[in-house]
């Protein structure tokens, strides 16, 4: 009979061990979304072996992930879109090799890196701090690949045509910053709050889990089943920077800064990379043609099924091609190197 009632409570002790946990779990998902997702990321980052840390210089913080040390293929350097973070990147790191020194930033005045009033939110000003950090960590010290996507892909054009001698390679998927000839939704978007001076919602900014969920229609091709509270914590997050985002967005599709990267597309030398989503809705992939055509050497890589998010609906594809991309780059070059030789042994 005491072995019995042992047994019982054993059974009862195990039971309530489980059970705090998993009611930990539900009370997170119904009442604290926005914790639950940070914790997602967080054991993600760990998962994957990315560590975050800080670079400071003069004052001014950057907060960045990475993994890996510098080796015989080149750093890669991943700068987020508008209103992101650098955990954006957690998808497309999941298929990089784990040996490549890899550095995700979060973009000036996002997330863990410093916010000022004072500073300069503009692409120009935004490659300026991009510098800045490149510099802190000592990447500059051996060419690197950047990679950019839309804001960032803006961004990244612009810094490689800035700073041509610390790139070895550049991707640049579905950048803003281009005229592309063919509208999109988005541009219809921008007209209308253009017409009715911004006193209605920008798209790419939501208050409300409808909002946020339009906004991933908007963005993805690929339709992802979001739960309403999952949304709403996606939204508890971004709202107390609303203000930040609004005030970026007025930079970067300002005058000085909306054809960014189109005005500084013939200054860029180092090999470039384009993907971009078929289906885009934000920037429309006839963009890819007008940087062709402007640098013909460029690869291009264009993704059926795909919107705007390409690293969010095409993560693995996005991998292999940046991946690809480095390799096929880097033996053009050493094949050139040894040719070089050989002709001076002549």
């Amino acid at each position: 009979m005491a072995a019995d009632l042992d047994v019982v409570n054993l059974l009862i002790i195990a039971g309530g061990t489980l059970a705090i946990p998993i009611l930990a779990f539900v009370a997170s998902f119904l009442l604290w979304p926005s914790a639950l997702i940070k914790v997602y990321y967080w054991y993600w980052r760990r998962t994957l072996g990315l560590q975050v840390r800080f670079a400071d210089c003069g004052g001014y913080r950057f907060c960045y992930s990475y993994r890996g040390k510098p080796g015989m293929r080149p750093s890669i350097l991943m700068l987020h879109g508008f209103s992101a973070h650098k955990d954006t990147w957690l998808t497309v790191v999941k298929y990089l090799p784990k040996h490549l020194h890899i550095v995700c930033v979060d973009m000036p005045g996002h997330e863990g890196t410093t916010r000022t009033n004072t500073d300069d939110y503009s692409i120009q000003g935004q490659v300026s701090r991009i510098h800045q950090f490149v510099e802190t960590t000592g990447l500059h010290r051996k060419p690197f690949h950047l990679v950019g996507t839309s804001m960032g892909g803006n961004v990244a054009g612009v810094y490689a045509a800035c700073y041509p001698a610390e790139i070895c390679s550049i991707t640049l998927i579905c950048p803003d910053g281009i005229r592309h000839p063919c509208e999109t939704k988005f541009d219809n978007c921008l007209q209308d709050l253009e017409h009715s001076n911004y006193s209605i919602n920008i798209p790419l900014i939501p208050t409300t889990p409808e909002e946020m969920e339009d906004m991933f229609r908007l963005c993805s091709h690929v339709r992802f089943k979001i739960p309403q509270q999952i949304l709403q914590g996606l939204v508890d997050v971004q709202q107390p920077h609303n203000n930040f985002y609004q005030e970026v967005f007025m930079e970067i599709f300002g005058e000085k800064s909306r054809y960014s990267l189109q005005e500084h597309l013939h200054l860029i030398t180092a090999p470039l990379q384009v993907i971009w989503g078929k289906q885009d809705q934000v920037v429309d992939v006839s963009g890819a043609a007008v940087i062709a055509e402007v640098l013909p050497g460029c690869r291009v890589d264009l993704l059926d099924n795909c919107g705007h998010s390409v690293v969010m609906e095409r993560p693995c594809r996005t991998a292999k091609l940046i991946l690809e991309f480095i390799i096929t780059q880097q033996d053009a070059k050493e094949t050139s190197s040894r040719h070089t030789e050989l002709i001076k042994l002549k």
